[in-house]
């Protein structure tokens, strides 16, 4: 080709169709790629700019599914809390429920002739009852004690002797109601026996000792002795105005009244709280306060109160029993509901650990976990099951509602823990989502072409390469001309 020669002017009109095709080609492949820049030849700073600011984007990007996961795991979490918040509250509704409940059974029992030679009981045993607790029915009979004064230091009136020196004077015995009294007269000897017999009646005893005289009653009433002067004293061994002091009086056992058992039962520490009497119409009723069968020892064949063998079964509170099974129930649904909880194979509610990362880098992260990274279940929450015992009294019921009151504190504390986490999660892909919006836009406007001003560009160049090649046709036709002269 380089033999050929072009005249400047077609040459000129070539060089412009080839920088008119080339230019039309690079605006084609903008409109075809929306790109302004489609290789580091177009633009390195933007290309490379745009290349790191797409990828940090990707990146981001990649961890949106994992935030993603999070928040439908803490999700799953919350889920568990909420049922576990309702099934919670049902158990607390069912404790107050048995609290409210007073269908306590009840039997009456008529006094019958309890015999007093020794103290019989009313045995009570069974429902709440630790052991068994007696309560008497009566005093026993008292069989009567001699009362005595054993003389001391006087004159020895084992024998007769001369006592005429307390001619005159007198000794008298009394216990309040009888009295006796010997006068001691002239007679030199043979007084020991007169004095003796003197004083034995009425029922006191007088008995000659070495060491004077011994005074008493045999029914156990006490005795004052009394001598008219010292000397009689002395002789008695038995100072003036002595009292006997241990005798004790014969007596009858006295059978409780249904008003005095009421008091005995009610007031007694292990029956307190477990069982409850009242008088029903002279009848003894016994009130069972537990959920657990009473039986009530002491009675006849016919059920009327005589200290016998025979024994009698109250019920227990069978609304109570039932509502025991209804909270262990619920109790067992609440560790199955946190068993449940789990998404992805994570459960936050049996103490795994949540992971998520926020940036590209790793720098920035949140680890979710209950606290102290524990299971939540009902043995974490100190609810055990219930035996129907610890329904029997009103006492017991509200220590286990305050145990539950606990319980559904430390739930809704870890449900605000959650939602917290939660919400951080969520501000955080917020976050990410602008930010790779943010990236992508930056990108774009490195690299994207104008649509408009590309098509207009085109239409330019077009019109270019027509007047090009109109041009190129006009100059290729002055050569020709020469060839019309050779003709």
């Amino acid at each position: 080709m380089s033999d050929i020669s072009l005249s400047k002017a077609v040459r000129s009109n070539l060089l412009s169709l080839q920088s008119t095709a080339e230019m039309m080609g690079k605006t084609q492949e903008r409109l075809s790629t929306g790109n302004k820049v489609n290789s580091a030849l177009d633009n390195p700073t933007n290309f490379f700019t745009a290349a790191s600011l797409n990828s940090r984007s990707n990146d981001l990007n990649a961890l949106m599914d994992s935030m993603a996961n999070g928040i439908q795991t803490l999700k799953a979490a919350d889920n568990g809390l909420s049922s576990i918040t309702k099934n919670l509250e049902s158990m607390q509704s069912t404790l107050r429920q048995a609290r409210q409940d007073k269908s306590f059974q009840t039997s009456s029992y008529a006094m019958g002739t309890v015999p007093t030679a020794t103290v019989k009981n009313l045995a009570i045993s069974g429902g709440a009852v630790t052991g068994t607790v007696n309560v008497a029915l009566n005093t026993a009979d008292v069989a009567a004690v001699a009362s005595s004064r054993v003389s001391s230091g006087g004159s020895d009136l084992t024998t007769d002797f001369d006592l005429s020196a307390l001619n005159g004077q007198t000794v008298t015995l009394t216990d309040g109601t009888n009295t006796s009294t010997y006068t001691f007269t002239n007679a030199a000897t043979g007084q020991k026996a007169a004095m003796i017999a003197a004083l034995g009646t009425s029922g006191f005893t007088a008995t000659a000792a070495a060491t004077g005289l011994n005074f008493g009653r045999a029914d156990g009433k006490e005795v004052t002795i009394t001598t008219s002067n010292g000397a009689v004293a002395t002789a008695l061994g038995s100072p003036s105005a002595t009292v006997t002091s241990n005798g004790t009086e014969a007596s009858t056992g006295v059978v409780k009244t249904v008003d005095e058992l009421v008091t005995s039962i009610n007031g007694n520490v292990g029956l307190t709280g477990k069982i409850r009497a009242s008088n029903d119409n002279g009848k003894l009723r016994v009130e069972n306060l537990s959920t657990g069968d009473l039986t009530v020892g002491g009675l006849s064949a016919t059920n009327t109160i005589t200290g016998g063998v025979t024994t009698a079964n109250i019920a227990g509170n069978s609304v109570r029993a039932d509502l025991a099974a209804q909270f262990n129930e619920l109790r067992d649904q609440l560790d199955k509901i946190s068993d449940d909880a789990s998404f992805n194979g994570i459960n936050l509610l049996r103490g795994d650990n949540l992971k998520i990362t926020f940036n590209e880098t790793g720098t920035s992260t949140i680890d979710v976990q209950t606290k102290g990274g524990v299971q939540l279940n009902s043995a974490k929450l100190n609810l055990f099951n219930l035996t129907t015992s610890q329904l029997d009294s009103d006492t017991s019921i509200d220590a286990q509602l305050a145990t539950l009151k606990i319980a559904l504190n430390d739930v809704r504390s870890q449900s605000s823990a959650f939602g917290s986490n939660l919400s951080i999660v969520q501000n955080r892909q917020d976050f990410t989502k602008a930010m790779i919006n943010t990236l992508q836009t930056g990108a774009a406007n490195l690299t994207l072409a104008d649509m408009n001003e590309e098509a207009a560009n085109l239409l330019a160049l077009q019109t270019r390469q027509s007047l090009s090649s109109s041009s190129l046709s006009l100059a290729s036709e002055a050569d020709q001309s020469v060839l019309q002269l050779l003709r």
